[in-house]
């Protein structure tokens, strides 16, 4: 059986998001195999991903309340933590919302036919679709690949099903809290969900094969995480995971390291070492597609791939696994699939992120290293918040922020914080950046509130060394 659509979208996540009520003129299918074991609708941020993660880590931050009030003098105590309570209440708002609205382009959706089952090419803008009933070929005058991204598997010995370890993909739903866990990565994952077993009780070791956790963020960011994070996890550093095995409820991982071999033992363990885009499960190759090495999908700026009529965003194609970044590039498709003779382009220049632990990570922009490494000429300065007053209130000792700017131009490079509240107070940030703002005018162009966060901003801007301006008469 075949059939022609006018466009065919392969994935429910940002991809779902193009088809809005401009396309009610075209025949359209929805093609979306589900994301992780729970097979849901929604893509994985919803299901998966940032949505029910920072679910967990606002919880978490509440659990760590009682941690936090001693050097304020104020006498907490966590009494426990009720997981069963904490996880329902999270996927009961969550499940209802991927239920809701795959039932939504199912049968509200007049001129969407959703298909239920995987997607592969067979051809240019030609799909093979395996549902339960049976299979499909879809032709199409346009198709969009939003398909995403999957946790990787490293190849280690005994690191298989039998194992009975654990993605991001479903640790979020045990059925209980374990006692000891295991987290092989030391990236935004493995971090973040560190922290929330953490903070519920859970003793947690961090494997990592490099010196420092998050090794991708400015040095000083990931420096000073390490060495937070030390506190509260046992940390493993320039670790290599050799084998895995299981001793009837205990998973033993032999680790090589500097001082040799070692065994770590664990109760459950989350493998968190990246993902991989899902160029292969749609077969990407057979339809023509060109992919990069690491295999996303090759795109140009107006998230076209190499075969006319096909383009593809998100994960599969983005080397910016941000939801953000998928939802721009959603709008720039559902414009260019509307408007072929006004072609929009994705603004990829500021992309900021954000890692939701203990402390709040954010970034955008160039590193110091990165600067460094292409010759750019910078300044760099840096606020702790200990400097400012509300600093001074919450009694953080470890937080800051760390600004990079041109010294003849004012303009911002890169920005990098740590502490409370990080992925709010870099906002201002990459608004400035995007739209050109100077250090200089931002500065000193407008009011700071006094006394509160965004003054670590105002102090950082005003740390950095400039080449004085002409235009000033006065000089410091």
């Amino acid at each position: 059986m075949e059939q022609h659509f006018d466009l065919v979208v392969i994935g429910s996540g940002s991809g779902n998001s193009i088809v809005d009520h401009r396309f009610a003129g075209l025949r359209v299918a929805l093609v979306e195999k589900g994301v992780g074991s729970q097979d849901s609708f929604g893509g994985t941020c919803l299901n998966v991903g940032c949505i029910p993660t920072k679910m967990f880590v606002h919880t978490a931050d509440v659990a760590r309340g009682a941690e936090h009030g001693a050097r304020l003098g104020v006498d907490l105590e966590l009494r426990g933590v009720d997981w069963p309570a904490v996880r329902d209440r999270i996927f009961g708002r969550i499940d209802p919302i991927a239920e809701g609205g795959e039932r939504y382009r199912a049968e509200g959706s007049r001129h969407v036919t959703l298909y239920r089952g995987t997607a592969s090419f067979i051809g240019e803008r030609r799909l093979l679709v395996r549902t339960a009933e049976g299979e499909t070929v879809l032709t199409a005058d346009q198709i969009v690949v939003a398909a995403g991204s999957r946790p990787v598997l490293p190849e280690v010995p005994g690191l298989d099903e039998s194992l009975g370890f654990h993605t991001s993909d479903s640790i979020m739903r045990l059925e209980r809290l374990p006692r000891r866990l295991a987290v092989l990565g030391s990236g935004f994952v493995g971090v973040e969900l560190a922290h929330v077993f953490a903070s519920f009780g859970v003793e947690v070791t961090v494997i990592a094969r490099s010196g420092l956790l998050l090794r991708h963020e400015d040095t000083d960011i990931a420096e000073r995480f390490t060495e937070t994070a030390r506190r509260h996890w046992d940390v493993r550093l320039d670790r290599k995971l050799v084998r895995a095995r299981r001793q009837g409820e205990t998973v033993l991982l032999d680790l090589e390291g500097p001082a040799g071999q070692e065994t770590l033992e664990a109760d459950t363990l989350l493998v968190a070492v990246g993902r991989r885009p899902n160029s292969d499960l749609v077969d990407a190759v057979a339809g023509g597609l060109a992919l990069h090495p690491d295999g996303r999908i090759m795109v140009d700026e107006r998230q076209a791939t190499s075969v006319p009529g096909v383009w593809a965003l998100g994960d599969i194609s983005s080397p910016w696994q941000l939801k953000h970044v998928a939802n721009l590039e959603a709008r720039t498709v559902a414009h260019n699939l509307l408007h072929p003779d006004d072609q929009r382009t994705s603004d990829h220049r500021f992309v900021p992120h954000a890692v939701f632990t203990d402390p709040r990570i954010a970034s955008v922009g160039l590193t110091e290293q990165q600067a460094r490494a292409d010759g750019v000429r910078y300044v760099a300065a840096t606020r702790r918040y200990a400097d400012i007053a509300y600093g001074w209130a919450m009694e953080d000792t470890t937080g800051f922020a760390k600004v990079l700017a041109d010294p003849a131009t004012g303009r911002l490079l890169g920005a990098h914080i740590i502490g409370p509240e990080a992925p709010t107070l870099i906002q201002p940030l990459v608004q400035a950046m995007s739209f050109g703002l100077d250090a200089r005018a931002m500065a000193r162009g407008q009011y700071w509130i006094h006394p509160a966060m965004p003054e670590l901003i105002e102090n950082a801007l005003l740390g950095l060394e400039l080449d004085p301006d002409p235009a000033d008469p006065v000089r410091d």
